[in-house]
């Protein structure tokens, strides 16, 4: 008998110890971000915020200035809760519509693979770290759905959707890697592009085509959001109906197994 109790104890044991190492690594990931964004996050979008001195420093360190950009686009991905407009409005006004847009994409594709894997790696916990879980279950629905992957591109193409919360929660589907790399890559090129052409613009001294296109882009965020909002709203109505119609037809079945 006593065999067994240890026998049984030791598996216990090693899923314990296997849950206090995650546990463990979770908060020093939460630390480092945490770390991260009030540390560099903030002064890294009051850089960027600061034309004239990101300018002169790009102007000054030809390669290092565009390893480092991307580097901070990378990061900007990671830690969600800093805001990515900023960045890439700065880096079309910094280097240039094209350039620009090349910098942001590869910094985007890379960071967006990374939140990707990690959220893979540690799940739930990691997601709900940088995303309300109000917001997690608002997309609850993409995760089974048929549909999830052209879903999942759609709204990372329409300006104003929240890309962010969609990238961690993206991890937590059975999306494979190659589909999200596609997708993180191609369907933000719209909203990337529009944020570079009018920093390229206000760098140019076109004032008036900055405007129209931030105008522009501010109409078709919102319009995004709102059919985004509507979406998903329309969907967890749904999923709370058929949920409600399963639990009526389980309790009517054990209703009728009692009364046999």
């Amino acid at each position: 008998m006593k065999e067994k109790n240890v026998q049984q104890e030791k598996p216990e044991s090693g899923l314990r110890k296997r849950r206090i190492v995650s546990i463990i690594i979770l908060l020093v990931f939460v630390g480092i971000f945490v770390f991260l964004f009030l540390n560099i996050g903030v002064p890294l979008v009051e850089f960027v915020s600061d034309s004239e001195r990101l300018r002169a420093w790009v102007d000054s360190n030809w390669l290092w200035s565009r390893l480092a950009y991307t580097g901070l686009v990378i990061l900007q991905i990671i830690v969600a809760l800093i805001p990515g407009e900023p960045f890439e409005i700065a880096a079309g006004y910094a280097f240039g519509a094209v350039e620009g847009t090349i910098i942001c994409v590869l910094g985007s594709t890379i960071g967006g693979t990374l939140v990707f894997l990690l959220t893979r790696r540690f799940g739930i916990k990691l997601v709900e770290v940088f995303v309300s879980i109000d917001k997690i279950n608002s997309i609850r629905f993409l995760k089974d759905s048929k549909k999830r992957d052209i879903l999942l591109f759609l709204l990372f193409f329409i300006p104003g959707t929240p890309k962010d919360a969609l990238s961690y929660f993206a991890g937590l589907t059975k999306i494979d890697l190659k589909t999200w790399l596609l997708i993180t890559t191609v369907a933000k090129l719209p909203s990337i592009i529009t944020s570079t052409v009018g920093g390229n613009a206000i760098g140019m001294e076109n004032y008036q085509f900055a405007i129209i296109v931030f105008a522009a882009t501010l109409l078709l965020s919102s319009a995004g959001l709102l059919f985004y909002n509507h979406y998903t709203k329309r969907k967890q109505e749904e999923a709370a109906a058929l949920e409600a119609d399963s639990d009526k037809e389980r309790k009517e079945s054990d209703s009728e197994r009692s009364c046999k």
